[in-house]
């Protein structure tokens, strides 16, 4: 179906022929192309990598090509067989590895999967870094070790209750008053890691726990992005069990969403809205999210004392902007809290302890909690891309358009409107175009995505 090479790693469809599909073959030329730049990067005696996967269907066949290949380089491997992409993310730190793989299509279908790279940081790799892989696998210019130098693959599955304890060391993290309030909530793990690692985390934290779709399996019950329309099982589950809330992630567990006491969804922009309003009350600083996440941050942000600051769309990019604006939290829109005193990557499982923290100290119900923020309600829609379309021409043609309001081209094009906006930009993990919008209600976003729509398709 298709296979996409980007700076942030490798993600296509199981099957096929090699090159048009994630195939086999191609897992092994960009792990060995890895394992090359991992070479040049860190120019030293041993290395050592990290690999984790989610529970897709696909997992262990593509871990095992991506460990032995490494393995075949004479690299050393940590092999936390189903975890998380925060867990090894931590893993990486924790271990002073030169770097770290997690396999994982995170939000995509189960078709899908991927080698998503870490440096030694434990953060993903910049576009300079990225770049250099890419060409290592153009060229095929690996080299393998001898016989008597290859590495071995050490089993280590004890870092998702690793990383549970530093989040649970955290100054902010109120253990006692989380076991205090009481919470009941259901957990839909999406029949993937999540449900091992949020039930385990919520146990520890004193919450009684429901499961949903708990079973690590790789059979989604259904789309595994945490968007309110896949969510009807977890919503009326929720109501049924008389619970506080629901909580919600995705596959790989980097995305992280709440249904309140009522059903309703939350909002996946107001989980990073919620946990850094929590976070500013602790620690005066600034933020930092993506050019497609909401408004409402940035009103908390300025309610606090701080300054907020918006990056071009992936992690890397917020975590770049982070670190150059010393941002004491920061995240996506899509429900990635980023919290620099545990680690620079996107974690829903400090998320959820932050959020449970924030919950009982106000000691209201969610709904209660949501109505102290700016309401503002997003629209989010994709177009699909034909290979002939000039994308590149298209978005020009849109900002010329638009050119008398504030438009940014930091990453696609974004168009600011008094009380709206609408941000187009090419994916960089599927063929499409993303359109995101917001505005003051549901029936404002809803109407102007469907505005853009047309007129994206009346111009290609």
């Amino acid at each position: 179906m298709t296979l996409i090479k980007s700076i942030s790693g490798i993600r296509g469809t199981i099957g096929g022929r090699v090159g048009d599909n994630l195939t086999p073959i191609d897992a092994v030329k960009y792990a060995a192309a890895y394992g090359t730049w991992l070479k040049e990067d860190r120019n030293k005696e041993t290395y050592r990598v990290v690999i984790g996967r989610d529970a897709r269907i696909s997992g262990a066949m593509i871990q095992q090509l991506v460990m032995n290949t490494l393995v075949g380089m004479g690299i050393q491997v940590i092999d936390l067989d189903l975890s998380t992409t925060p867990t090894v993310e931590m893993a990486v730190k924790l271990e002073h590895a030169d770097g770290g793989i997690i396999l994982t299509a995170s939000h995509n279908p189960k078709q899908w999967n991927a080698l998503k790279l870490l440096n030694y940081k434990g953060e993903f790799l910049n576009a300079a870094d990225g770049k250099r892989i890419l060409e290592i696998a153009e060229d095929e210019s690996f080299s393998f070790a001898l016989v008597d130098e290859l590495g071995k693959i050490t089993k280590n599955q004890a870092y998702i209750d690793l990383h549970i304890d530093e989040i649970l060391a955290l100054d902010w993290v109120d253990v006692e008053a989380i076991k205090a309030a009481d919470f009941r909530v259901v957990v839909d793990g999406v029949n993937s890691t999540g449900g091992i690692a949020v039930p385990r985390l919520l146990d520890r934290l004193g919450v009684e726990t429901v499961k949903l779709f708990c079973d690590p399996t790789g059979e989604f019950p259904h789309n595994p992005e945490p968007l309110k329309e896949h969510l009807t099982d977890l919503s009326e589950r929720v109501v049924q069990e008389n619970a506080d809330m629901g909580i919600v992630v995705d596959p790989d567990v980097d995305r992280l969403a709440f249904i309140d006491e009522n059903g309703a969804m939350f909002g996946e922009e107001y989980t990073l809205v919620a946990v850094a309003d929590y976070v500013l009350g602790k620690q005066k600083g600034n933020t930092v999210s993506n050019l497609s996440s909401s408004r409402a941050l940035r009103d908390v942000t300025q309610k606090h004392g701080g300054s907020y600051f918006a990056s071009a769309v992936g992690e890397v990019n917020v975590v770049a902007l982070m670190k150059e604006k010393q941002a004491v939290i920061g995240g996506e829109g899509n429900g990635g809290i980023i919290l620099p005193n545990l680690h620079y990557g996107r974690d829903s499982l400090v998320g959820i302890a932050l959020f449970l923290s924030h919950l009982a100290h106000k000691k209201l119900s969610l709904s209660e909690v949501r109505k102290t923020y700016p309401s503002y309600y997003m629209s989010k829609n994709k177009a699909q891309l034909t290979p002939d379309l000039n994308i590149d021409a298209l978005l020009d043609t849109m900002a010329k358009q638009y050119s008398n309001e504030e438009v940014s081209t930091v990453d696609g094009v974004k168009i600011d409107f008094l009380e709206s906006w609408v941000h187009l930009r090419k994916s960089n993990t599927e063929p499409i175009i993303r359109i995101y919008t917001e505005a003051k209600t549901q029936k404002q976003a809803d109407e102007l995505a469907e505005r853009f729509m047309n007129e994206l398709e009346s111009l290609s």
